[in-house]
């Protein structure tokens, strides 16, 4: 259909002629109503951000002498933080004559590792960085 053609078309229903694809030969018209059609485009883009999950980056510290009960809370906390579906950094930091024995910190990290392995899979293995060893953890995918 000629251009003048459809703009009468549509000039006599009331509403636009929209360009759909410029590129095609010849290009391709729609005749709509075209703030209904950004209307309908905006709320699909909201409707999309709100199924969208976000995944946090959470931080659990530790320290190379940690005691039972505050090992176990640590590792209550990590374990809720994985099953939400957020990636945990895993850190422990070293203060004074604990650099001396960096192996005993690497055993604490993974440690934490060996204890998470059912629900969770190590992003970034445990290395050292300054006074810190860091490492973390991706929630496993769950199968169907």
């Amino acid at each position: 259909m000629k251009t003048g053609d459809a703009l009468n078309r549509a000039k006599q229903y009331g509403i636009d002629l929209v360009e759909v694809s410029p590129t095609a030969k010849p290009p391709l018209c729609k005749i709509m109503d075209y703030g209904k059609f950004k209307y309908d485009q905006e709320k699909k883009k909201k409707e999309q951000k709100k199924h969208q999950v976000q995944t946090k980056l959470k931080e659990v510290k530790f320290r190379v002498n940690v005691g039972d009960h505050d090992y176990d809370t640590k590792m209550r906390n990590l374990r809720k933080f994985i099953e939400h579906g957020d990636r945990v950094k895993v850190s422990l930091m070293f203060r004074g004559r604990e650099n001396a024995h960096r192996e005993l910190g690497f055993e604490v990290v993974q440690r934490v590792i060996k204890e998470t392995e059912d629900i969770a899979t190590v992003d970034q293995v445990p290395r050292l960085q300054g006074r810190f060893v860091t490492a973390i953890l991706v929630p496993k995918k769950k199968g169907k």
